[in-house]
C-alpha cells in the first residue's frame, strides 16, 4: 500500500489519521495552500480530506490525476463541488454522526443565552457596570420552538429543548406525520412554522431550494418577537432582511454561528447589533467532534482505498465489501460498456444514462 498517498488540507486531528498510516498510506499534512499550492500538493494523491476552509473545485480535480477519493471532515460538502466530483468517478464522503450531539449543544447554548441575554450582560459587567434592567429576559418553557429540518441535528435539537419544557412545531417535507408524532413533535407547513415559532432554529444544507429561506417573505409571516438561530449553514438566514426585521420589531433578537461570508468581515453590521449574538463557527468545534470526524473520515478513506468498500458515500451507494465482490463483475461489465459507448459515439457523446434494474 506504499504507492497511495492522501493528502490533508486542513486542520483535521492528526492522532485520528493513524489508520491511514496503520494501513502503509503516505499521509501528507499542509494546511492553509493557496489553490495554485494545493493543485501541485494533489497532483499524485489518490485522497483529500478536507474540513470546511479549503474548497475542492473542478479545475483541482482536473489537476488531481489519480485522485479518486475526497473526504469531509464534517458532514457539510458544500465546499466540494460534488458534481463535478460523480461526472469524474471520483467518490465525495463525509461522516454525518460526527458533529451531530456538538452543533445541536451549541444550537441550545445560543438558545438559552438569547433568552437571557447572556453574552450581552457579561460584557456590560466586564465594562464595569451593573445593569439588571436592561436585560429582563424571557423562558424557555411553555413557548414554541419553530424547526425547519428535523435530521439527526434538527431531532436532538428538539429532544433537549422538550426538556425545557418547549412546544415543538417543526417543517420537514421527508417526514411524515407518524414519526413526528412519535417523537412527539407537531409537524405544519412552512408557513405556519414561521407564524407559530416563539424561536426559530434551521438544520437544514444549503440548496438553491433553502438559500435565504429565512428572508423578507418569511419575516413578513412571523408573530413579532421571533427569536432566530443559524448554526447550520451560512446563506439559509438573509442577513440584510434579519437587519431590517430586527430595526422593524418583527426579530427581538438571533444568534448566529454561521455566516454567507466567513469569516465574517469585522465592519459587519451584524457586529455592531447588540441584538445580534455571534459566534466564529464554533458548531463543531469541540474535542469529541473533531477527533471523531477525523476517524471515522479516516477508516472510511482507508477502507475505500484497500478494498473499495463505500461508507457514508454522498455521490454513490454505501456498499459492504461482502455486496461489492458480488458487485464487481456487473460493474466491471458497465465501465467496459462506457469505453466501448465513448469510442462509437465520439462525435455525439452520450450525455446521460438510465439504468433500470431489479433484484
Amino acid at each position: 500500500m506504499n504507492n497511495i498517498k492522501v493528502f490533508v488540507a486542513d486542520d483535521v486531528n492528526n492522532d485520528k489519521l493513524a489508520p491511514l498510516r496503520e494501513a502503509g498510506f503516505e499521509v501528507v499534512k499542509e494546511t492553509k495552500l493557496s489553490p495554485e499550492e494545493l493543485a501541485l500538493r494533489i497532483k499524485d494523491a489518490d485522497g483529500v480530506i478536507v474540513r470546511s476552509a479549503t474548497k475542492i473545485t473542478a479545475d483541482l480535480m482536473d489537476k488531481a490525476e489519480k485522485l479518486r477519493v475526497i473526504g469531509r471532515a464534517g458532514v457539510g460538502v458544500d465546499n466540494i463541488d460534488v458534481k463535478a466530483a460523480t461526472q469524474r468517478g471520483i467518490v465525495v464522503m463525509n461522516a454525518p454522526d460526527g458533529n451531530t450531539i456538538t452543533t445541536a449543544e451549541h444550537t441550545i447554548a445560543l438558545l438559552v443565552s438569547m433568552a437571557r441575554n447572556v453574552p450581552q450582560a457579561h460584557t456590560k459587567l466586564q465594562n464595569g457596570v451593573w445593569d439588571k434592567k436592561s436585560f429582563v429576559g424571557v423562558e424557555l418553557n411553555g413557548k414554541t420552538l419553530g424547526l425547519i429540518g428535523l435530521g439527526r441535528i434538527g431531532k436532538h435539537v428538539a429532544k433537549v429543548a422538550k426538556g425545557f419544557g418547549m412546544k415543538i412545531f417543526a417543517f420537514d417535507p421527508f417526514v411524515s406525520p407518524e414519526q413526528a408524532k412519535e417523537f412527539g413533535f407537531e409537524l405544519g407547513t412552512l408557513d405556519e412554522v414561521f407564524a407559530n415559532a416563539d424561536f426559530l432554529t434551521i438544520h437544514t444544507p444549503v440548496t438553491d431550494e433553502t438559500r435565504n429561506i429565512i428572508g423578507e417573505d418569511a419575516f413578513s409571516k412571523m408573530k413579532q418577537g421571533v427569536r432566530i438561530i443559524n448554526c447550520a449553514r451560512g446563506g439559509l438566514v438573509d442577513e440584510a432582511a434579519l437587519l431590517v426585521a430586527i430595526e422593524n420589531g418583527t426579530v427581538a433578537g438571533a444568534a448566529l454561528d454561521v455566516f454567507s461570508s466567513e469569516p465574517l468581515d469585522e465592519n459587519s453590521p451584524l457586529l455592531k447589533n447588540d441584538k445580534i449574538i455571534t459566534t466564529p463557527h464554533l458548531g463543531a468545534s469541540t474535542t469529541e467532534a473533531q477527533q471523531g470526524v477525523a476517524l471515522t473520515v479516516a477508516e472510511q478513506m482507508r477502507d475505500f482505498l484497500t478494498s473499495g468498500e463505500l461508507r457514508n458515500a454522498v455521490n454513490a451507494p454505501s456498499l459492504a465489501a461482502s455486496e461489492l465482490e458480488a458487485f464487481q463483475p456487473f460493474i466491471e461489465l458497465a465501465e467496459k460498456l462506457g469505453r466501448f459507448q465513448a469510442q462509437i459515439m465520439n462525435e455525439s457523446p452520450i450525455r446521460e444514462v438510465k439504468l433500470e434494474f431489479l433484484g
